[in-house]
């Protein structure tokens, strides 16, 4: 990026790279630590994550308003007004991504004390391991500007959406054989949609870094996988 006349206008664009940073950092952490409250059954570390939410969305909202104050400022064209606007874009997601890993962690409160089959748990626990690797790459993606490892997390976003379709099936089965399973696997459901809908932010934020870097919105539909709604026709026929 170019040094611009004024000094402050640099300093206010390394802002915000810095703070959506902190965000992807924030929400990583939370991610990884929801995921394994829910593996580990560990109520105090679910309740970590749900306090770390707070710090998100502070952080969402500096950026939002700092970046307003830029574009009033300073009225950038070209590679600063989309820098600007892609902190938006990327600061709403990170900060939506937070509340979804939280609403995972509620689920690890609402479960406690509960049976839990091991091997559905762990299927959980691979949806997130995806989930997580492709929102570290897209955020490197955005710190490096790199639209071609952009381009590669949107496409491995299908692999998420089958891997719910899966586990969504073996869910019912689980429903299905025993009610006692009923309640921990509903919980187990929403948790595992609330990972898919991360891949589905973790798409947006490459569709942000192919709009920062090409100034054009990406063409084409998204890859999706998603048939739970399918699964449920069959399961009742």
């Amino acid at each position: 990026m170019p040094d611009h006349i004024s000094s402050a206008y640099d300093a206010e664009l390394q802002d915000l790279r810095r703070n959506v940073s902190e965000m992807g950092g924030v929400a990583e952490k939370m991610l990884t630590e929801a995921t394994d409250a829910l593996v580990r059954r560990d109520t105090p570390l679910a309740q970590a994550v749900i306090g770390a939410d707070a710090r998100l969305d502070v952080l969402q909202r500096e950026t939002e308003e700092q970046a307003i104050l830029t574009l009033v400022r300073r009225q950038p064209m070209a590679i600063d007004l989309r820098e600007t606007v892609a902190a938006i874009r990327t600061s709403g997601d990170l900060e939506r991504i937070g509340d979804l890993a939280k609403n995972i962690a509620k689920r690890v409160m609402a479960v406690s004390g509960q049976f839990q089959p091991q091997k559905i748990v762990v299927g959980v626990q691979h949806m997130s391991d995806l989930a997580l690797g492709q929102l570290k790459d897209v955020l490197d993606a955005y710190a490096q500007k790199d639209d071609r490892a952009a381009l590669d997390v949107w496409q491995r976003d299908g692999a998420i959406d089958a891997l719910y379709t899966s586990l969504f099936r073996e869910l019912l089965t689980y429903m299905m054989e025993d009610p006692r399973n009923i309640t921990f696997c509903t919980h187990l459901l929403f948790a595992a949609k609330n990972i898919e809908r991360i891949g589905d932010h973790t798409t947006n934020i490459a569709e942000t870094v192919h709009y920062l870097v090409t100034g054009e919105n990406l063409a084409g539909e998204r890859p999706k996988n998603d048939r739970s709604s399918f699964e449920t026709i069959e399961a009742e026929t």
